[in-house]
């Protein structure tokens, strides 16, 4: 086989729509393992909410965070973005509006309003950000919120939208296309030997620059339009029918 490499984002794309995985794709998962494919999860959540999947799937790697924390084996880098630019970010943004904020920050999400899904910290002291690395700043989108981000955000970071509800900002040294690159020279592996599955706007550069680049069909469509392949969605178990025709010669 010509790749070495399975990179796969998770929500929306491993994961069925109620978060679950399917027999299937457990089944086409371990077969790759067993091939001696490596296995990669590619997400913007942060490893504690990926530990679950982890441990049924057994990840050889982790690109969190969109980038902003990859780990393999036992080396992890981190891309974070500086506090005192945050907090300038920050206290702009706050001086014209009151944004609902979640932050990434050591491995806790501190928000200034609580969720219990996400198990966050509550924190009433924004535009202030708390002691340690900041990974990753989280806005609830609106156009009012996404234009006044345009206007606020430092040339150090950029911003992405997630599932339409979420702004996502982060240091420009993180994305998960420079968190897979910077994986695929810690493990030998070059792009071309890389198959990626993806959804949003933050797995297009993956999917353009993998060796095979595979959307799901409940992807959007800015996504499908640059993929090698559309496969079934998430429900449908699209990353186990193609992970069957690699791992059988058929693609």
């Amino acid at each position: 086989m010509k790749y070495k490499i399975i990179i796969t984002d998770l929500d929306r794309t491993l994961l069925r729509t109620d978060k679950s995985l399917s027999r299937r794709t457990l089944s086409a998962l371990g077969k790759c393992k067993e091939s001696g494919l490596l296995l990669v999860a590619a997400t913007a959540r942060p490893y504690r909410s990926i530990a679950e999947y982890d441990s049924l799937i057994g990840f050889d790697a982790a690109v969190c965070l969109n980038g902003a924390h990859i780990s393999y084996k036992d080396k992890v880098i981190q891309r974070t973005i500086d506090k005192r630019e945050g907090e300038l970010f920050l206290g702009s943004l706050c001086s014209v509006c009151a944004p609902v904020i979640s932050v990434e920050c050591g491995g806790i999400l501190f928000a200034n309003t609580v969720f219990e899904e996400w198990e966050s910290v509550f924190w009433d002291k924004f535009p202030d950000l708390p002691e340690g690395p900041i990974h990753k700043i989280l806005i609830t989108y609106s156009e009012k919120e996404e234009s006044l981000v345009k206007c606020f955000i430092p040339e150090s970071m950029y911003y992405t939208v997630a599932n339409g509800q979420l702004l996502q900002i982060m240091s420009k040294d993180a994305s998960k296309m420079k968190g897979i690159s910077a994986l695929l020279e810690s493990v030998g592996i070059s792009a071309s030997e890389a198959v990626y599955f993806g959804d949003d706007n933050d797995d297009i550069q993956p999917i353009i620059h993998c060796g095979l680049g595979v959307a799901v069909a409940n992807g959007i469509e800015s996504v499908k339009a640059c993929a090698d392949t559309v496969t079934a969605s998430n429900d449908d178990d699209g990353v186990a029918i193609i992970l069957e025709k690699l791992l059988t010669g058929g693609l």
